[in-house]
């Protein structure tokens, strides 16, 4: 845990003589979940590209392990970016974050302060912790209901569609899609084709269409489709915070 201190000005009484920031390390929060160094890091490089952490540095510094070896490539992330980056780990796990956060947080109330202003100071803190945690249950519901809305829709939806579903460009789901293994073209076609495992996991099919030429001769189209689970994943992989629009509500 990090504290990075700035000078702050208010009209209101003021406590502290600073404002301190307190970070937690990526490391830390691997330990603390008992998870692999790399996999958590993978995981907030992949937030720090979607925009969904917006208060920590997408910058890293470099760690040198205790008992030797190589050094690490470390993220510092804030109390709210922390959150998010753990809120799909399992239940017993974020509370081990949660208390180490809370535990952090009180000794970071500085020791000179003393009655009605220790006091005011804990309660600060008090309200804005359960503010975030609100905040966090209730991104957490919206996300659960739009997963049940996807799963149970009817039918596949082509890119383009799934696109507005996504409240994106289908340009952006489109480079999405080829640029994370869900997509592809042969050479030489303009069509765009699922990968197999993709396919095999329920998330995308192909579906035949019947295309009219100009001089009335038929032409057969393949179609890469997104399944509604499909949709389902992309909307936590993409926006995993951001409330899904168009047909799928």
């Amino acid at each position: 845990m990090n504290m990075q201190h700035s000078a702050s000005k208010s009209n209101l009484p003021v406590i502290f003589t600073e404002s301190v920031t307190l970070t937690m390390s990526s490391r830390e929060i691997a330990e603390l979940c008992e998870t692999r160094h790399n996999q958590v890091v993978e995981t907030i490089s992949r937030l720090f590209g979607s925009g969904v952490l917006r208060e920590s540095r997408n910058t890293t510094r470099r760690v040198q392990p205790e008992g030797g070896g190589r050094p690490m490539e470390v993220y510092d992330l804030t109390k709210r970016d922390t959150l998010v980056v753990v809120s799909g780990y399992k239940d017993e796990l974020r509370a081990r974050i949660i208390d180490r956060w809370l535990e952090l947080e009180g000794q970071s109330i500085p020791a000179s302060l003393t009655g009605p202003q220790l006091m005011a100071a804990a309660l600060i803190e008090a309200d804005a912790t359960m503010k975030a945690q609100a905040l966090q249950i209730k991104a957490m519901q919206a996300d659960v209901s739009a997963h049940e809305r996807l799963t149970k829709a009817d039918g596949s939806l082509n890119v383009t569609e799934a696109a507005k579903n996504l409240g994106m460009r289908p340009k952006d789901l489109f480079d999405w899609l080829s640029h994370n293994g869900w997509i592809y073209r042969r050479a030489g076609s303009a069509n765009w084709l699922g990968y197999q495992p993709k396919c095999n996991q329920g998330l995308m099919e192909h579906k035949s269409t019947t295309v009219t030429r100009a001089d009335g001769s038929e032409k057969i189209s393949e179609q890469v489709r997104i399944t509604p689970k499909g949709l389902s994943v992309l909307s936590k992989l993409i926006f995993p915070t951001a409330k899904l629009i168009g047909g799928a509500q």
